[in-house]
């Protein structure tokens, strides 16, 4: 079901004009604010009604046991799921004796704007008690993007009626709060019930502080506040601590219009090896900082920082405004996400929500980091740190799955698998050839020597040695990858799926090539010419199934002759399929969740040709059902490539809108970071046809009939190109460059340019292809979002 847009169309913020109680946990997730470090789920100021509450921390997390109906060996024993740690943002009202409560007396007003280049959330509302006393409140929210451990609000109540008011204002941190149940084993709710054991609590006359540990998995955490409070009668402040909680009171009469103004300053640090004294130092310093910046100093860093990336980010649109506003909504998230991560994982629901344990997947790799090597490139370098971190992990689960080389978790916080179901975890090698492709990409396109030769090269070395393991020559000399999953998960376990291969060969020539260029660091790592030599000889004889008889690609081997799936006798109320139907039934048929072989084509689309995608991209748009919030991007990307520019845009759409529409009815769950970060993918490598295949941006741009113009800003080498598209020309700037001698070699539609900072680079748009053969998807599984009546087709 399509939920009604609870949003209107605006091009710099998502505004919601009235509070529906019903879908709180949805706008809870889209109102949520992060830097990478810090997460603050968009609860309202009172704490109740609440969907999910939410504050965490990046990579904070408590163990839990893996339930199996059965074990095997190598099977992971123990899992990680992210903590809701101690929650800073309550902050209640009472009004005379009436807590404020939008359930109880009248709701007048309500409305909460996310200001996408303010990087606040701000709140109005107008109330009348179940006593007839009506008051204003402006609250403002954000997680500081300057100051890594900080968030702040500043909270404001104004009377709004002819009499004096008495007001109560508790500003409060709680541990441990009650949260709905989150897990159907009852080994796991328990665990995840109060998993704060109290270590120290501590009040002062503007504020308090908490730390706490994990029952299990033994990480400790501190959370402070401190309070500014500006009233213009006669105030009183207190504050009172207990080991859950910490509460800071102020009180005061107003009188009528007048206004009571608190401002809340924040701070978290945890830590595995740090003491307590040191943690506690650490919130106590990030608090006196905050108060020296002031909250006037904290918006406007924020804003500057903004200002900043929007410049080099921004992609604008004329014709979709919808897209408009979605696009910059999930840059802002994927920023969110990573801007402060600072050699964590970027999960894929950031820090947004519980969803997927908090876990991060190869979704970072594939999707967010692509988006983030051209927008905010530091945040991937802090990234593939990350994953480095966990290489001895992935050696210890190589060598527990007989392999050599490392073998990264399919889901994980901290680097151990934490996935209880092998085929599509254990057995989804692909993770480490994307990790592989992420450091390939955002070394040829930042420059980064420096953390090729101090990470890069081992991190390639592992991995090929991975390949080199798991797959083998047969007699005729060709080299299979057997038993593995590839991005579709309704094809498990299986041989030569192509993505897989075609990643994985990428892989291995970038690894003997860089091998080769640090001889001196391969040499340390034990790598001779004779093992670089078999890596390269991998790569040449790599299998790609193919079907002679039908003149497609098979997306594993023996694909084609699969059974076909009934998709006329599925009804709709049965996706997704994986909810409804045995795995076993989907692993032997022709139905694919999600873009695999057409993923495939987008990231190695050096593999293939025109003739070829074409073919294969209408083969299997007739087989894939978008069980994945993963897939519709790519299937917007190759429909744009081969020539279905309208069926991309329905496909951006979709991509752009998942969760301001709530398409998948889990938003509540956090927002979905790759679809997010697809959007862009969607827009700048469909629309725009980025490809990056051999470090040379390499742009085949055309537009839908209903978009007018495509304009976005790539970083490549410390450069900033801005490519503007039209419906029949592209243009090609250095943009804010101060070098005149700046130059920047892109192509065009296979044609090389240099463009120089002195003048712009105007080319046309050779035209679309013609008379292309109709394009079907499965009953009822075409994109959700199709083109809206009120956009009408551009103007020629």
């Amino acid at each position: 079901m399509i939920r009604e847009r609870a949003y209107p169309v605006e091009p710099w913020h998502v505004r919601e004009t009235q509070l529906d109680v019903d879908v709180l946990a949805q706008s809870e997730s889209v109102f949520a604010l992060s830097n990478g470090h810090v997460g603050l789920r968009g609860n309202l100021d009172e704490g109740e009604p609440h969907g999910l509450p939410g504050t965490y921390l990046n990579s904070f997390y408590e163990l839990r046991p893996l339930p199996y109906a059965e074990a095997g060996f190598g099977f992971p024993e123990s899992g990680q799921t992210i903590v809701n740690v101690t929650n800073g943002k309550l902050i209640r009202l009472l009004v005379d004796d009436e807590p404020l409560d939008v359930r109880y007396g009248e709701l007048l007003a309500h409305e909460r704007v996310l200001d996408l280049r303010a990087g606040t959330l701000h709140r109005t509302l107008h109330w009348r008690s179940p006593a007839g006393r009506e008051v204003r409140v402006h609250s403002t929210r954000l997680v500081s993007f300057r100051q890594r451990s900080v968030a702040a609000m500043r909270y404001e109540v104004e009377v709004a009626d002819d009499k004096p008011l008495r007001l109560i204002v508790q500003s409060e941190l709680v541990a441990n709060e009650a949260l709905p149940p989150q897990s159907r084993d009852p080994r796991v709710a328990a665990v995840l019930e109060s998993p704060l054991q109290a270590e120290e609590e501590l009040t002062t006359s503007d504020g308090g502080l908490l730390l706490h540990r994990t029952k299990v998995s033994g990480l400790r955490v501190a959370a402070a506040m401190g309070h500014e409070v500006d009233s213009p009668s006669r105030t009183t402040i207190e504050s009172e601590g207990y080991e859950d909680w910490v509460r800071t009171t102020v009180g005061c009469v107003l009188e009528p219009g007048q206004r009571l103004r608190v401002v809340k300053y924040l701070t978290y640090g945890w830590s595995s090896r740090r003491s307590l004294p040191a943690l506690r130092d650490q919130v106590g310093a990030a608090l006196a900082a905050a108060k020296l910046d002031g909250w006037d100093g904290l918006v406007r860093e924020q804003r500057e920082y903004l200002d900043e990336f929007w410049d080099a980010s921004d992609v604008e649109i004329d014709g979709d405004p919808e897209v408009q506003q979605a696009v910059r909504f999930g840059l802002f998230h994927v920023l969110q996400a990573g801007a402060r991560a600072e050699r964590r994982p970027i999960a894929a629901k950031g820090l947004t929500g519980p969803g997927y344990d908090g876990h991060a997947f190869w979704d970072t790799e594939m999707f967010v980091l692509p988006v983030l090597t051209y927008t905010h490139p530091a945040a991937v370098r802090d990234a593939l740190y990350w994953r480095f971190s966990t290489l001895e992990q992935a050696h210890e689960r190589a060598r527990t799955l007989n392999l050599a080389g490392a073998a990264f978790p399919w889901r994980t916080i901290e680097g151990p698998e934490s996935s209880g179901y092998w085929p599509a975890g254990t057995a989804a090698f692909h993770v480490a050839s994307g990790i592989a492709d992420a450091l390939r990409r955002y070394v040829l396109i930042s420059g980064d020597q420096q953390l090729e030769r101090e990470i890069g090269l081992t991190l390639l070395v592992e991995t090929a040695r991975l390949w080199r393991s798991l797959g083998h020559h047969d007699r005729n000399g060709q080299f299979h990858i057997d038993g593995v999953t590839g991005p579709d998960e309704y094809t498990a376990v299986k041989n030569d799926n192509i993505y897989t291969n075609l990643m994985a060969q990428r892989n291995l020539r970038a690894a003997a090539e860089v091998a080769m260029r640090y001889r001196d660091e391969a040499f340390h790592l034990g790598v001779t010419d004779e093992e670089a030599a078999a890596w390269r000889d991998a790569a040449a004889a790599m299998h790609i199934p193919y079907d002679d008889e039908i003149d497609v690609h098979q997306q594993v081997e023996g694909f084609t002759r699969l059974q076909e799936w009934d998709f006329a006798h599925t009804p709709q109320d049965k996706y997704p399929l994986l909810l409804h139907y045995p795995y076993f039934d989907l692993y032997r048929k022709q139905v694919v969740k999600q873009a695999d072989l057409v993923l495939a084509m987008h990231w190695r689309g050096d593999a293939f040709t025109d003739e070829e995608k074409l073919r294969n991209f209408l083969y299997y748009e007739r087989r894939t059902v978008r069980d994945s919030s993963l897939s519709a991007c790519t299937q917007s990307v190759l429909a744009a490539e081969v020539g279905y520019l309208e069926l991309a845009h329905s496909y951006l759409r979709e991509a752009a809108l998942m969760d301001l529409h709530d398409l998948n009815e889990n938003t509540r769950d956090g927002v979905h970071m790759a679809s997010l970060a697809g959007a862009w993918i969607a827009l700048v490598a469909g629309f725009g046809g980025l490809r990056d295949h051999d470090g040379v941006p390499s742009f085949a741009p055309r537009l839908p009939s209903r978009i007018g113009r495509l304009a976005f800003s790539l970083q490549c080498r410390g450069i900033r190109l801005r490519v503007t598209v039209r419906p029949h020309e592209t243009t090609y700037v250095l943009h804010h460059h101060t070098d005149p001698d700046a130059t920047m070699e892109v192509r065009h539609h296979g044609e090389s340019v240099q463009v120089t900072a002195a003048e712009p680079v105007t080319l046309p748009i050779p035209p679309p292809p013609e008379n292309l053969p109709p394009v079907e998807q499965p009953p009822g599984r075409a994109p959700l979002l199709r083109l809206p009546e009120h956009l009408p087709e551009r103007v020629p």
